[in-house]
């Protein structure tokens, strides 16, 4: 046996993926972001996403405010985006409980047509 110590395998660390990639806890702006990002996915809190997008506005526009200005055009096109897909969504609701209503409405004149065959 030789003298070389060898490689602990618990030398990683218990947080660290095993893909060597280490997991940095998220920062009190990208929190505040995520926040924002999830309350604009709801399709009902767009005023109160768009005080927590304030507040990661501000404090980037301290830092630079060419990220500021391009930050701020991506979040009016998420919102955009956000509100097209609550838009369609409800729009396809609607058109699913048509198609519906249509199919049970076919359904009983088929029943109608039978029975007044029947009858003859």
């Amino acid at each position: 046996m030789s003298d070389v110590p060898q490689p602990d395998s618990s030398a990683t660390g218990p947080s660290e993926p095993k893909d060597g990639s280490a997991k940095v806890p998220k920062s009190l702006l990208e929190t505040t972001l995520s926040g924002a990002i999830a309350l604009a996915q709801s399709g009902k809190s767009y005023d109160q996403a768009a005080e927590q997008f304030a507040a990661v506005a501000s404090q980037i526009e301290g830092e630079s405010s060419e990220a500021a200005t391009l930050l701020k055009r991506l979040w009016k096109e998420y919102i955009s985006v956000q509100r097209s897909a609550v838009f369609y969504e409800s729009l396809s609701d609607a058109e699913a409980g048509l198609s519906e209503k249509m199919a049970e409405s076919n359904i009983q004149l088929k029943r109608n047509y039978m029975r007044l065959v029947q009858e003859q």
